[in-house]
This record gives C-alpha cells, structure tokens and sequence, in this order.
C-alpha cells in the first residue's frame, strides 16, 4: 500500500547516476518522485521540468529526488542527454519502491511523487500528469507553508 499523509519517511539508500550512495534523512523538505522508464516521452518531460525548477526548488530549500527501476548507468545516460542537475536514483530492485509501497507490477514504477519533511509524509501524488506537475508540487510546498522563497 503507497505511503499516506502522515506515515513516517522510510530509510531507503540508492545509488544517484554518477554511482554515489544517497540515504536521504526526510528532515528539511524533500520532493521524491517516481517515474517509469529513462528517455520515454513523459518521463522525459518530467524530469525536464523539475530541472528548470530546480533553482527555485534549491532557493526554497527542497531537495528533489527522481527515481525508476532503470539502472545507474541508464539515469546516467538521460541525466546526460538532457542535462539534469539533481539526482536520479537507481532503484532496479524496486527496494525504494517497495518501501514507499509504489506499484512495481507492471515492470516499472508507478508515476507517483512524495513531499516529506520532519520525518514524514505530508503529500502524496498518485496518477500523476508529467506536465506541470514540477510547478504544481512546488506551489503546494509555497502554499501549505513547507518552502518558501524569500
């Protein structure tokens, strides 16, 4: 079952593509967002997005976290391609996954996005539309007073 509001953050390690081992704490706010596959067509347009947020995202002090069940070596190649300037984690076990219960049976993420802060969930985006999504959860991170852009 996917993560809910409120659940405590879980410990997750994964490799980033450029093979570094990344154990995100979840005590300042943190974008964690699951996606299908490297250089398909939304996955591409979402991760292209959060990159031309992400200096408002680091302004706001948010760390944003991409990650699918494709390798180290491929989130190398599409962070490459497209220039990406935040970490894509390789998650081919679906081990970070499983912990933030997204759905892996059809062979691939779900696209799916988690905010946490303190330790804990505090919102959860299932079925997500890549386009405009980046935007969508940083004016909700603005709003609900998580970030801010002084």
């Amino acid at each position: 079952m996917t993560l809910q509001t409120g659940d405590s953050a879980p410990r997750v390690e994964a490799e980033n593509q450029r093979g570094e081992v990344v154990t995100p704490e979840f005590a300042e706010p943190t974008v964690v967002y699951f996606y299908p596959r490297d250089d398909t067509p939304g996955c591409t347009v979402e991760a292209e997005q959060f990159d031309g947020e992400i200096e408002s995202y680091r302004d706001a002090d948010v760390t944003v976290y991409g990650v699918s069940t494709d390798d180290v070596e491929s989130h190398a190649d599409f962070a490459d391609k497209y220039d990406l300037d935040f970490d894509l984690l390789a998650d081919p076990d679906a081990d970070v996954a499983d912990a933030f219960g997204v759905d892996t049976s059809r062979g691939a993420a779900a696209r799916t996005t988690f905010v946490l802060a303190d330790g804990e969930v505090r919102a959860v985006y299932e079925g997500v539309d890549p386009d405009g999504h980046a935007r969508e959860v940083l004016a909700d991170l603005l709003d609900e007073g998580l970030a801010s852009l002084d």
